[in-house]
């Protein structure tokens, strides 16, 4: 969602540099690892790096196959999650639990179903297979939904987060290849 639509670009501008891409889906501490920079949500930044928004503040999306669906409710409420199977997703710390928010109140539930699963993309998948209700990026399954091939729910439930950030440690003299990146993924 963040470096592949602008890699062609960034490439193109800057034919010398080589981006070397390792995929974590747990905390990354980034000076022990030897890495320039990182991506990931806002709120699992460490407070001591700098932080560049690059994208702009995105929503959550349940959602499930209209083949689930053809035997089950639709939820209303997050609480009928508990009469559905919903797909876990996996995050650094454990599974997540559900996060929703109407107006003032807030509601967390511990999802159960047949599977937890630590890649969104993957969670789609098992959605449009109608494995359970899952849980991904609204920008993920926006043409899944406006083909009719998945079914989004709880949508007055999912306000939205801040977003992606590209982080690093505060240096005081940051690679030329750091400084090209930053600019060319900095949320506009």
């Amino acid at each position: 969602m963040v470096l592949l639509p602008r890699l062609t670009a960034f490439a193109e501008a800057y034919p010398d540099i080589v981006l070397d891409v390792v995929t974590v889906t747990g905390p990354v501490d980034l000076v022990a690892g030897e890495f320039d920079a990182g991506i990931q949500l806002g709120e699992y930044i460490q407070k001591d790096m700098i932080a560049v928004r690059v994208t702009q503040e995105l929503r959550l999306a349940v959602i499930g196959s209209p083949g689930y669906f053809s035997s089950r409710s639709i939820p209303r409420k997050p609480k009928d999650l508990n009469d559905h199977r919903c797909i876990g997703l996996r995050l650094p710390g454990g599974p997540y639990r559900w996060e929703f928010e109407k107006g003032r109140k807030a509601v967390t539930v511990g999802v159960n179903g047949p599977l937890i699963i630590d890649d969104t993309h993957l969670v789609i998948q098992a959605a449009l297979a109608g494995a359970g209700l899952g849980l991904a990026f609204e920008e993920q399954v926006a043409e899944y939904v406006a083909k009719r091939r998945l079914i989004r729910v709880l949508e007055d439930w999912t306000p939205p987060i801040p977003g992606f950030f590209m982080y690093y440690p505060s240096r005081q003299h940051q690679p030329a290849a750091l400084s090209a990146l930053t600019n060319a993924l900095r949320a506009s």
